[in-house]
């Protein structure tokens, strides 16, 4: 089960100056580009490679470092304001670049030792102090000009050494790029048809694209029928092995549905790996054909591809499979998941769904259970029953909006431990800082699908920063 990765994400970096300082104040410039360094060396120690084009200080370096950056595909820039420098040093990067920029507003140290600063006894060398700790002057001058080129900036503000404000910003910003990154170069399988009537859930495939980049691959369900006609039982007990490893597979499970469930798995992974698939979205009826034995046996094989990095959700919830993705791509999880009730005695939310569910964020181990019937839908067959482990989680919805844009609508709870509905779906129960009853009052009023998606952890920054990136509303309800 292997999926082509997206290239690595691509960092640019540059600092600024002022040319005419260097043979006024004697080791200003060796000293700015020494922090430029220790940008450098911090952002690579993310997992990213950094095109450092070092100090840019005149026109000239600007428009030759704007054309590097659109040569080397970077994805984000990072400008390091060092000193006071010219806004005409920073417009040709950026506005040939056409990537986000990310301003850094760094001090070298807390503040000024004003005393010794003041007992240098030579104006040139205070000077020269002074500038070497003077990234804020020019900041408004750069903000100015982005503002008046239409030229979307984020900022950073602190100091270059000690401050783990700024580095976890970094951090932040970097992680929300390669999401971003990763949903670019992805390819969503969407097979089958809507469930009809569920006039929520229907999508603007142009628009995910526009929005998060990407392709989608419009796929028969016959093609996955097909596949399974071609699995060997080689291959169906190595799956069988697979499905004993991560699953606690119930007693009363029916062998033949197990076989069943592990040729769907193959046949699975086989249409994974032919479209270079990151994610996928399904639905099909079925009924009375060799689709039916197809469609009510997926789930197993579903499970195992979310918990593999293709995020997989039923009911051809296109939207909530965008949304999977970007929690998957944050190394949260992404369970997908809807209302099941509610508890005013607890005061807790009970969410879950049928269908997949995604192993790496279980709250113990995944149970297999057979069911007599498949709730609104054609056939019967295995399902899993597990909730999200216990601890912080985020929601996330990708939400089409009614003037046609995207918007990215989260939240942060808690997964509790408590009594949940034993019926062989996923289902956790849910506790909201602002109540259950405000939660779900709030939620709804910014009108999202019925499904989401559950993350663990509680990462919304990193989201909003995400929403920034691809220039979308991004709104948290609590």
């Amino acid at each position: 089960m292997t999926t082509t990765k997206p290239t690595q994400l691509r960092i640019g970096l540059f600092g600024i100056g002022l040319n005419t300082y260097w043979d006024q104040f004697d080791g200003l410039e060796q000293r700015l580009s020494g922090y430029i360094d220790v940008v450098h060396d911090k952002i690579g120690s993310y997992g990213v490679e950094v095109i450092n084009l070092g100090l840019i200080d005149d026109v000239q370096k600007a428009f030759a470092a704007g054309s590097q950056f659109r040569r080397e595909d970077v994805d984000l820039i990072f400008l390091y304001v060092t000193t006071y420098a010219l806004s005409a040093t920073v417009l040709p990067v950026v506005k040939k670049a056409k990537v986000p920029v990310i301003v850094l507003n760094l001090s070298p140290e807390a503040a000024i030792d004003y005393t010794t600063f003041n007992q240098l006894n030579n104006r040139t060398k205070m000077t020269g102090e002074w500038l070497a700790s003077c990234s804020a002057c020019s900041v408004p001058e750069i903000a100015n000009v982005f503002k008046r080129s239409n030229i979307p900036f984020h900022q950073i503000t602190g100091m270059l050494h000690n401050d783990p404000h700024v580095w976890r910003e970094v951090e932040e910003w970097i992680a929300a790029a390669k999401v971003a990154h990763t949903m670019y170069n992805n390819t969503l399988g969407v097979m089958g048809n809507y469930y009809g009537g569920m006039l929520d859930i229907y999508s603007n495939l142009t628009l995910q694209c526009a929005t998060f980049g990407g392709h989608i691959e419009i796929i028969e369900v016959d093609e996955l029928s097909a596949l399974r006609g071609d699995v060997s039982d080689v291959e169906v007990d190595e799956k069988l092995t697979v499905f004993n490893t991560w699953f606690d597979v119930q007693p009363d499970c029916p062998a033949d549905e197990l076989k069943r469930a592990a040729v769907t798995a193959v046949a699975l992974d086989k249409l994974v790996a032919k479209y270079n698939l990151g994610s996928m979205a399904y639905y099909h009826k079925g009924t009375g054909n060799v689709n039916a034995d197809t469609m009510s046996s997926v789930i197993l094989g579903t499970s195992l591809l979310t918990g593999h990095n293709v995020p997989v959700a039923g009911e051809y919830e296109i939207k909530n499979a965008q949304a999977m993705k970007i929690m998957d791509s944050f190394g949260a999880g992404g369970s997908f998941t809807e209302y099941y009730a509610m508890d005013f005695n607890d005061d807790v939310v009970i969410m879950g769904h049928d269908g997949p569910c995604h192993p790496a964020i279980a709250e113990g181990k995944i149970k297999v259970k057979p069911l007599q019937v498949y709730h609104g839908k054609v056939g019967s067959g295995l399902s899993v029953e597990m909730s999200v482990k216990h601890g912080p989680v985020t929601l996330l919805s990708v939400v089409e909006t009614i003037d046609g844009k995207i918007m990215l609508l989260v939240a942060e709870a808690e997964s509790v431990a408590g009594p949940i509905l034993e019926i062989g779906n996923t289902n956790s129960r849910y506790k909201f800082p602002i109540g259950a009853r405000g939660f779900v009052e709030a939620w709804n009023d910014h009108g999202p699908a019925h499904h989401c998606a559950i993350g663990k952890g509680h990462f919304t920054s990193k989201i909003e920063k995400l929403a920034k990136l691809l220039d979308v509303e991004y709104v948290k309800v609590c």
